[in-house]
């Protein structure tokens, strides 16, 4: 019988990470078949069974029930503009699309829009995406979506796995996007200068350029240069009282922006591992090697997936912020306050917003069930090298953005409220 030579199968086990093309339909993930463990999964079997009812509001619909349910708070919204998601044709400057959002779910919703749009963080899957149909006269029902919200959150801007997608565009006063101006895809390490375009920005910032709040008048017009400017409300610009909050505040864009980011390194870490582990199964089984074999192809693939996961925790190239800079809502306040601290008053929530977004340089995502879900094969990883980092042993260019007091506090602070660090943390 034919086998697979030894060479072909090691050469895929070597292949870089991004490199890989993966289906995440195939096994072992069975993205669009396998069961879902998340937040709204549960609300939706809550719902389906008639455990929960969900009150529709006759101007937002089921969004408020929705938000409450799932404890995001409203000080969370942020306001995009640009036609550049599902119900592009209820979205202009004049009717932004709101989002909100809490540590593990997202929430999208249009003025008079078919469905509110949802996306959770799962244990197993990554981000799974719902809508949740709007009409009064239908029982609330969630839909999980694992075709048309993939064409976008699933192309080559997130490696071709499913995750979340913030763009920023040249948008005109119909919040049509100008092609002739490109998209770009942002993040925590994306220069200000690129970020909001297509967004309401509410804060003050007086020393930070951003292309929030702007349009153009058609495609021969010149793009908008992106200048310091502070804009505290947005009355001028819609009607704000069609809203839940008045703000789109620009703390909370920051902060969506770095937690959208580790959430999707965190799914395709997931993936790639899940991957590297079944490819050095199959191996083993054809070569007849031992189950614990690991080939070193195989263990650079899963260091490579994990290493991209501890410099989103770290915020390694976090773009700088030309502070002081403050929101317009109580969202800073929120945040800070869930927690948890320290003995000695300390959070990984806490905000710098001078040079950096937070004081401590260390996700909060660190304590997410997501993280802990990981195979026991990638969190070792992750928390040796968080380990190696924080301990000073590792003094490499790319962590040279922690000082020794960050390094120490960030360590400090994680031995106090994180109940599942490994044990060697503690010696």
């Amino acid at each position: 019988m034919f086998q697979p030579s030894r060479t072909i199968l090691l050469l895929a086990a070597i292949m870089p990470v991004n490199s890989r093309a993966e289906d995440v339909d195939r096994p072992p993930v069975r993205y669009s078949a396998a069961p879902e463990n998340n937040a709204v999964s549960r609300l939706a079997d809550e719902v389906r069974a008639g455990r929960k009812t969900l009150e529709h509001h006759p101007e937002h619909g089921y969004l408020p029930a929705v938000l409450k349910e799932l404890g995001v708070p409203v000080s969370s919204q942020t306001l995009v503009f640009s036609k550049t998601s599902l119900q592009r044709s209820r979205i202009s400057p004049k009717t932004p699309r709101a989002i909100y959002f809490s540590d593990d779910v997202t929430v999208g919703f249009c003025q008079r829009g078919d469905v509110v749009e949802l996306t959770a963080t799962d244990t197993d899957l990554g981000v799974v995406f719902y809508t949740l149909d709007q009409n009064p006269n239908r029982k609330a029902r969630f839909t999980r979506q694992t075709d048309q919200c993939l064409i976008c959150h699933s192309s080559s801007m997130n490696h071709g796995f499913p995750g979340h997608l913030l763009r920023s565009v040249t948008p005109d006063h119909r919040g049509e996007m100008a092609l002739n101006f490109g998209t770009k895809r942002i993040d925590y390490t994306s220069p200000m200068e690129d970020r909001w375009g297509g967004w309401y920005v509410t804060g003050t910032a007086p020393k930070l350029a951003h292309r929030g709040n702007k349009t153009i008048n058609g495609r021969d017009d010149e793009e908008p240069k992106p200048r310091p400017q502070d804009v505290t409300e947005l009355k001028e610009f819609f009607t704000v009282a069609d809203y839940l909050s008045p703000h789109s505040d620009i703390v909370a864009l920051l902060v969506l922006e770095h937690q959208t980011e580790i959430q999707n390194r965190i799914a395709r870490a997931n993936y790639l591992v899940r991957f590297a582990l079944r490819e050095q199964a199959e191996m083993n089984e054809i070569f007849k090697e031992p189950a614990a074999t690991r080939s070193d192809g195989i263990t650079r693939r899963i260091n490579d997936a994990c290493e991209n996961v501890v410099r989103g925790l770290l915020f390694a190239e976090e773009a700088k912020i030309e502070g002081p800079v403050a929101g317009t809502s109580t969202f800073a306040k929120d945040y800070t306050a869930a927690g948890p601290f320290d003995g000695k008053k300390r959070s990984l929530r806490e905000f710098d917003l001078k040079t950096r977004l937070f004081r401590y340089p260390c996700s909060a995502a660190i304590y997410s069930p997501q993280l802990a879900a990981l195979p026991p094969d990638a969190k070792a990883r992750v928390y040796q090298r968080l380990r190696e980092i924080l301990t000073g042993k590792d003094q490499s260019k790319e962590y040279a953005h922690l000082s020794a007091t960050d390094r120490a506090a960030i360590r400090e602070i994680l031995l106090d409220t994180h109940p599942a660090l490994p044990d060697d943390w503690k010696k």
